[in-house]
């Protein structure tokens, strides 16, 4: 049986923008392949594919084919770790060589041209660099030339292998320019010193990368690498991870980090949750308490039951979900991915041209000069900047989003965030806390009666999944025993629930449910039921057939942040909006009291969703944030979904971000993170566009005529590296960033 998967694979072999897209090109043609997006930034793989027509070999296969790989083995990301290592330390000692080595040789070019044998010496200093330390750009290029394709490596392998064969040509055979009374020109400095700029600021950029991706790996070493399993004899013993199962029973000491989900057995401690829900005080925990992986146990030792292992803790979706909205993009990236892909044909096109020119109206210079441009444009050109504009900063934003318990989960909603202007708010769970309380009842019936009655309504709220219900049938608190059985049970969507026993009719819900089915109610009754609402209390009733058996007055207690949230929020020019399904005089009383102006109440889940796309055809941007299944159609419906992380697994399945904490006060940070991250978006792509304006044609020779200004292709290299460095460097500026309260 074939299905959609969604897995996220690490890339090696990227040099460039260029070639990220070309991987993400070949992945998108392969058969069976739904989706594909590669990011360079981290060097990855977003892939979305039907397993019925492809799997990962496959796809592992289709990359090599284009001079990459794919790594999909289980052990994926420890390879990618050990590769990035390798390829670093490889790439810090090519640089040093290459370096120490292409010092004199500049040293002798610039000043010491007049040294005896200076041109073969600096032959003989500048073909390391060049055939060994500088080695991997002719190899790249030359693997990319097979496969009818061009990337950054290809332009340094020509212009640095250009000026060294020209320089070597000269050297060897100098007659052939003394016969015609000129000195032989030679561009050993130019060679030896480009790789070895590129390659430094190949290191740079590895290095500011790393640290792009800085807030997955301290969420990914919240993980403890080995636990302690206590045997069912009471032995205990060390385990990996990665070999423990459900049902596991695992001891916990001071100081541990909890492995897996679970529930505590036996023992008590306080736990530092703050890395799941942002919560700076510790939660005391005792027997049938929840834990969470990669919190922190601080006081007393527990053993707890592992309830969730691997892929299914809570940590490690949060993980998951991080890594793939890091691998995602936004739609600011497609105009940089264009560009990128056209970038290196038309560099070489330019630089072609350059030439071309150059040999033409060069005059007596011209072979010079037009080596000069051809060799300066192909340095100069920089499509690492682009392709790392938008990712980095993405990267970096994301990362900052879950160090301050706001979980994004595609880049998309990032980038759309900051243009929010209308924020809709459900009540229960958002603005409340999402667990009430029974606070009155009121029942209209003898003594006789009354303990069948407890015990019937306790049976029908049972049976429902409203969180009224469970409040209660908490309140009633039941015996254990023998369950009622229903001739007829059936939920009534937003109005409560009917039951059928011993041929009666019995209704729990809202007053809508009691009007339906013509329920009598007395005016003391009803003032009761408006007293209760107007003091924000949720009334449900309780009937058999017309007659009312009891008035049950139900209250959710308001979060202490939400008045401080609201406020913030209409600071920062939103308008906010109450959805609820509650009452109008329970709606009006919530509302006041943390100063919202503008709520609907007696709303249907559909209703909620039609509510916001009557405010987007009013030309509004729509946030919209809750926490229940009955939000889940609002959520797929607003341009910016937000769950409250403790809420329902659906809403956070379709919610684009999710609040860890539950807390609204995180929800302008989540708006501002949105604003710095697009603004630094803006700044690279910027600066990345404007260094190829005013670099291309300044290295083409464009001052000369002006200024008889030539570009060297030092100065030329220098300017390339210290592009993709500025453009990353920038983006790492998030990271210092506040967000604000």
């Amino acid at each position: 049986m074939s299905s959609i998967v969604k897995k996220n694979f690490p890339v090696t072999g990227l040099e460039c923008a260029s070639c990220a897209l070309h991987v993400e090109n070949e992945l998108k043609s392969h058969k069976g392949v739904v989706f594909a997006a590669v990011n360079y930034a981290n060097s990855s793989a977003t892939v979305e594919y039907n397993s019925g027509t492809t799997n990962a070999e496959d796809l592992k296969s289709s990359v090599q084919s284009a001079g990459y790989d794919l790594l999909i083995e289980a052990e994926a990301e420890s390879q990618q770790e050990e590769f990035k290592k390798s390829h670093y330390r490889s790439l810090l000692i090519n640089t040093i060589g290459a370096s120490i080595l292409a010092l004199p040789v500049v040293v002798i070019g610039m000043f010491l041209m007049d040294l005896p044998y200076a041109n073969w010496i600096m032959l003989v200093l500048a073909t390391p660099v060049v055939g060994w330390f500088g080695r991997n750009f002719f190899i790249n290029a030359i693997k990319q030339a097979r496969h009818g394709t061009a990337n950054m490596d290809t332009l340094v392998a020509l212009s640095t292998g250009i000026s060294y064969l020209f320089s070597t040509f000269n050297t060897i055979f100098p007659e052939i320019w003394h016969q015609q009374g000129i000195h032989p020109p030679v561009y050993f400095e130019a060679s030896a010193v480009v790789i070895a700029f590129i390659m430094l600021g190949k290191i740079l950029e590895e290095r500011a990368k790393s640290n792009t991706s800085s807030a997955l790996k301290k969420l990914i070493g919240l993980q403890p690498n080995t636990v302690i399993v206590v045997q069912t004899d009471g032995t205990e013993s060390e385990r990996s991870i990665a070999q423990v199962r459900k049902n596991d029973q695992i001891l916990v000491k001071p100081g541990d980090k909890i492995p897996v989900d679970g529930e505590i057995l036996s023992g008590s401690s306080f736990v530092d949750e703050s890395t799941i829900n942002g919560e700076s005080l510790p939660t005391e925990k005792m027997a049938g308490s929840k834990v969470y992986a990669g919190t922190l146990n601080q006081k007393g030792s527990f053993i707890l039951i592992a309830r969730k292992v691997g892929g299914e803790t809570i940590l490690a979706q949060i993980i998951k979900m991080v890594r793939e909205a890091q691998g995602s993009k936004p739609p600011v990236q497609k105009l940089a991915d264009k560009v990128a892909g056209i970038f290196v044909p038309v560099v070489l096109g330019i630089a072609i041209f350059s030439f071309v020119v150059w040999m033409i109206f060069g005059g007596e210079n011209a072979l010079s000069h037009a080596l000069l441009a051809l060799v300066s444009v192909l340095v100069i050109a920089c499509p690492c900047a682009l392709g790392l504009a938008t990712p980095t900063a993405i990267m970096v934003g994301i990362g900052k989003g879950a160090e301050n318990g706001i979980l994004i989960k595609d880049a998309e909603s990032l980038e759309l965030a900051h243009k929010v202007n209308t924020i809709v708010l459900d009540k229960t769970g958002t603005i409340t806390e999402g667990k009430p309380a029974v606070t009155n009842i009121h029942w209209n019936v003898d003594k006789l009666r009354l303990p069948e009655m407890q015990k019937l309504l306790s049976a029908i709220e049972s049976l429902s999944e409203h969180p009224l219900a469970e409040a209660v049938v908490s309140y009633l608190n039941p015996p254990s025993g023998d369950r009622m059985v229903f001739d007829h049970f059936e939920s009534l969507t937003g109005r409560g629930v009917k039951a059928i026993w011993k041929g009666q009719t019995y209704l729990v819900g809202n007053q809508r449910l009691m009007k339906d089915f013509l329920v009598n109610q007395t005016d003391d009754q009803l003032n009761s039921i408006k007293i209760w609402e107007e003091r924000a209390n949720t009334v449900v009733s309780f009937a058999a057939g017309t007659e009312l058996i009891a008035l049950i007055a139900i209250a959710d207690k308001i979060k202490e942040s939400s008045a401080l949230a609201v406020a913030s929020m209409q600071a920062h020019g939103l308008e906010v909006y109450m959805l609820t399904g509650d009452n109008s005089n329970t709606a009006r009383a919530v509302a006041e009291k943390v100063g919202i102006k503008n709520f609907r109440a007696e709303v249907m889940p559909a209703e909620k969703a039609v509510f916001i796309k009557d405010l987007q055809q009013q030309g509004k941007t729509v946030a919209m944030v809750g926490d229940g299944i009955n939000d889940s159609q609002a959520l797929a419906q607003a341009d910016v979904s937000i769950a409250m992380g403790k809420g329902s697994d659906i809403a956070m399945d379709v919610a684009k971000m999710t609040i860890i904490s539950s807390d609204l006060q995180i929800i302008p940070k989540a708006i501002r993170l949105s604003k710095l991250t697009v603004n630094t978006i803006h700044q690279n792509l910027f600066w990345a566009f404007v260094y190829n304006l005013i670099g291309i044609p300044v290295a083409a020779g464009l001052l000369y005529p002006i200024w008889g200004f030539m570009l060297n292709p030092m100065i030329a290299g220098a300017a390339m590296a210290l592009s993709s460095v500025s453009v990353v460097s920038n983006s790492l500026r998030l990271k210092t960033r506040k967000l604000g309260k």
